[in-house]
């Protein structure tokens, strides 16, 4: 069964897959940024065969969600992760997931003032004002953009177009999952990294009967620092980034707990995205 790791863009899931291999694999392995293949991200085309004849149709893709995750489970019994983007929800009658094929979900969440800095720069964009429409699009589907489209559409494995919604319909899709549900917030990782990546772990021991220990978890916590994968990147570069239209790549960990949104947006937009989503913002004490 599937444990989703589901966020918005930008809000710390990559931090988080590298804890959990950290914390699994930690003491066995000398980890680098390629290990971060070992949780996979969700919709892939290498997930979905027989299943499209346009992989870059929506409708279809949404048609075959179920099906994909029955045939990922039927591989085999034990319990896997999956990074998703993803609304958790329906999309023209069709669920995301179900009870059959999911087994719990952790969802990471973050301030949509310092979202908006890290959207702008991951997807190159010239001004905040795009990234603010990013951001505040009910609607928002992630799909590859016309270089990606030559890139990869001839290979096995790229991602497929995900619904993700405006910041707020993709933080309520996902707390309406009430089973095996944890909720992160990226700022409490800043602040308090060892109680809450402790809650990542204890959560996980429940799931996979493992008691991990406090030893074990500080490793860990060492190991996927914001620091060390801002070297490995520097010095090994990073599949998951982005590049420029002349080619050249964009830094994937860009600002990270240097990301202040009080420094970096005026206060027209601050004023605008608190209130979007004021109510959402001080359920989550961001207000």
């Amino acid at each position: 069964m599937i444990i989703w790791l589901a966020s918005y863009p930008k809000s710390g899931n990559t931090w988080l897959r590298f804890f959990i291999i950290s914390l699994l694999m930690g003491r066995k392995t000398n980890l680098n940024l390629n290990h971060l293949k070992a949780i996979g991200a969700y919709p892939e085309k290498s997930q979905f065969k027989g299943l499209l004849s346009n992989v870059l149709d929506l409708d279809q893709v949404a048609k075959n969600w179920i099906s994909s995750q029955n045939h990922i489970n039927q591989q085999n019994d034990s319990l896997r992760f999956l990074k998703t983007h993803n609304i958790f929800g329906k999309f023209k009658n069709h669920p995301f997931t179900d009870g059959k094929n999911t087994l719990a979900s952790i969802h990471i969440v973050r301030d949509p003032r310092n979202v908006i800095t890290s959207i702008k720069n991951h997807f190159n964009m010239a001004e905040y004002n795009n990234a603010k429409n990013f951001l505040f699009k009910k609607g928002q589907v992630l799909t590859l953009s016309e270089n990606e489209k030559e890139k990869f559409m001839n290979r096995e494995k790229h991602s497929l177009p995900q619904i993700i919604g405006s910041w707020k319909t993709h933080y309520l899709s996902w707390k309406s999952m009430k089973k095996n549900y944890l909720l992160i917030k990226y700022e409490n990782l800043i602040k308090n990294p060892g109680d809450e990546f402790t809650k990542v772990a204890n959560f996980l021991g429940k799931l996979f009967k493992h008691n991990f220990t406090k030893e074990v978890i500080d490793n860990a916590i060492k190991l996927s620092s914001f620091d060390k994968l801002e070297k490995m990147e520097q010095e090994h570069g990073f599949i998951e980034s982005t590049a420029n239209q002349d080619g050249t790549k964009q830094k994937f960990f860009y600002l990270g707990p240097k990301n202040n949104w009080r420094k970096l947006l005026n206060k027209e937009l601050i004023e605008e995205i608190n209130i979007e989503f004021e109510n959402e913002m001080k359920e989550l004490g961001y207000l």
